[in-house]
């Protein structure tokens, strides 16, 4: 026990006072990110005449795409600035977000969100997994991608998609929607 103790503080030590073993986070462009926020905002504003509205749904993912929509939070890319905010129920949504493959045992919990949402809705499949099913796809207990049970507007590839990737997926979404017209014409 006591050779045991020896031999573990050393390493406990090591890792309480050493440095993180990390990669350092990928450099962004505050001018990108700027432009970003500027051409966001004026879709957002000219598509639906107030903020974008995002319901994040995981089918069955692994959480890496979701570490990195939880990035858009921070202070680097800070999504409320952009003109986007996320929402806790998909009756105020304008976009389901869904991230991972679709997995059986929440195809219906996803359809059922899609029900709850109003129209406008645009789905974005989020991640290589949430396309086709990603290295998932031959799974027992995996339908496949999202368009297994939703019509998807947009898709964001990727293994996980960039925050700057997920900001310009959205951008493109609006900016591919025509403006509403006003003259009550269709």
């Amino acid at each position: 026990m006591q050779a045991l103790q020896r031999m573990l503080w050393p390493k406990l030590a090591r890792q309480l006072l050493g440095r993180p073993v990390t990669d350092p986070a990928p450099a962004v462009s505050a001018e990108v990110v700027a432009q970003l926020a500027a051409r966001l905002e004026e879709g957002a504003q000219a598509r639906l005449g107030r903020s974008l509205a995002i319901r994040q749904v995981d089918a069955g993912s692994c959480n890496a795409c979701e570490l990195e929509i939880n990035a858009l939070g921070n202070i680097v890319y800070d999504l409320e600035r952009f003109g986007l905010r996320f929402v806790a129920s998909p009756r105020h949504a304008d976009v389901l977000l869904v991230t991972g493959p679709l997995t059986r045992n929440m195809k219906e919990a996803l359809l059922r969100t899609r029900e709850c949402t109003p129209e406008p809705c645009w789905v974005v499949a989020v991640g290589g997994c949430a396309v086709d099913g990603g290295l998932f796809k031959d799974s027992y207990g995996v339908e496949g991608g999202v368009s297994a049970a939703l019509p998807v507007d947009l898709v964001i590839p990727g293994c996980p998609p960039t925050p700057t990737q997920l900001l310009e997926g959205l951008l493109a979404l609006l900016e591919a929607q025509a403006p509403p017209r006003r003259d009550g014409a269709a």
